[in-house]
């Protein structure tokens, strides 16, 4: 049951998120949507010119699709797989990073720190909304980026 959004180079030079909405439009807006946690990949096609050593996650035009869909699904980080790295991914494209070729992305600590608790907060309310416990999976998603959230910030916005 994994979901796959596939870009192309015309979808990213157009901002158009029709592949996207495609597929997430499609999925339940209930409690039910809890099934494709963490099912989400993106596979992208995207022309370069050789030789282009930059990682997708340079490219301004695919970095600008990407907060185009952020804006549109906020919540979106629910549905990446995480273990596949597609949160990672998402996040080089909307938080300022450097990448070195050894160490891999190195985000910038307060851009990420701000991007992490944005996500917190969006997802945290998205969940409510949908009745889905969220404390841990919440968590588990600042982990990812090596935050530690103590129980008791939860207490305060869940």
């Amino acid at each position: 049951m994994n979901l796959k959004i596939a870009i192309n180079t015309d979808s990213i030079n157009n901002l158009d998120l029709t592949t996207a909405l495609t597929v997430i439009e499609q999925l339940p807006k209930d409690k039910a949507i809890a099934e494709y946690e963490q099912k989400l990949k993106f596979v992208i096609d995207y022309a370069r010119e050789e030789p282009d050593p930059r990682e997708l996650s340079e490219i301004p035009e695919i970095r600008l699709w990407f907060v185009r869909l952020d804006a549109a699904y906020p919540w979106l980080p629910f549905l990446l797989d995480w273990k596949g790295g597609e949160l990672a991914l998402y996040a080089a494209m909307l938080v300022p990073h450097q990448f070195n070729r050894s160490e891999g992305i190195i985000f910038n600590p307060e851009a990420l720190e701000i991007f992490v608790m944005q996500k917190i907060f969006v997802v945290a309310d998205w969940l409510k909304q949908r009745d889905i416990t969220s404390k841990s999976r919440l968590q588990s998603m600042a982990k990812i980026f090596g935050y530690d959230i103590d129980d008791s910030f939860f207490d305060l916005i869940i």
